[in-house]
């Protein structure tokens, strides 16, 4: 359960994207990135629904496709709480809003269109990586990229989603809750695990090279 569900977890499943040659993949992922941030905003809607669809036929599930998209939803909840706090500070710091009324605050809670547009883009980034790390191996990469650090840098980015699904499974196994003291909790034995894992993967790729 816990493998299955792991963002950016490669599929062992074969599908048509698996059968790109990985350089491919790695220069249409640099390439559709940058297009992301460039591309009018009309069109971000448009792209999120190919990017769909190119991974539902790639052999993506759109349930995994949901799963990956769970730091999307993160940051979006995080910036659209921080922009309601800044934007219901602003209207309590003016003289004449000492008694807003719900008509008054409506515009303060309707989010600004350039931060609807931040994150499409985030969105369609998070898709094309996605679709890369779920049908490219780490093996694949390796034999494609020379430089150790840098395959050690890409094949870790999934790995360290799944650390974080166990202890997050973990820590609901045993009762906890959601907030702040989930994050202060959780986020060491994050950093401590990841660290662990670096060390690991540092000593096999040195033993190799020997």
């Amino acid at each position: 359960m816990v493998t299955r569900n792991a963002i950016f977890k490669y599929k062992t499943i074969k599908g048509p994207l698996h059968k790109l040659p990985v350089l491919i993949k790695l220069i249409l992922l640099f390439a559709l990135s940058i297009t992301a941030f460039i591309i009018p905003s009309l069109w971000l809607g448009t792209g999120i629904i190919i990017a769909m669809i190119t991974a539902f036929i790639g052999g993506i599930t759109f349930r995994e496709q949901l799963t990956d998209l769970k730091p999307a939803f993160f940051y979006v909840i995080l910036m659209y709480s921080l922009s309601i706090f800044s934007n219901i500070f602003s209207l309590l710091s003016e003289p004449n809003s000492l008694s807003p009324t719900p008509y008054s605050l409506l515009p303060f809670i309707i989010p600004h269109p350039d931060y609807l547009k931040i994150t499409l883009r985030l969105i369609l980034i998070i898709q094309f990586s996605a679709m890369f790390f779920r049908t490219t191996s780490t093996l694949e990469l390796r034999e494609v990229i020379k430089l150790n650090i840098i395959v050690l840098f890409l094949s870790f980015i999934p790995e360290i989603f799944e650390i974080w699904n166990k202890i997050n499974l973990s820590w609901k196994a045993r009762g906890g809750q959601n907030g702040l003291k989930k994050i202060k909790s959780l986020v060491f034995v994050l950093i401590s695990c990841c660290f662990e894992k670096a060390s690991v993967k540092a000593k096999a790729f040195e033993l190799r090279r020997r």
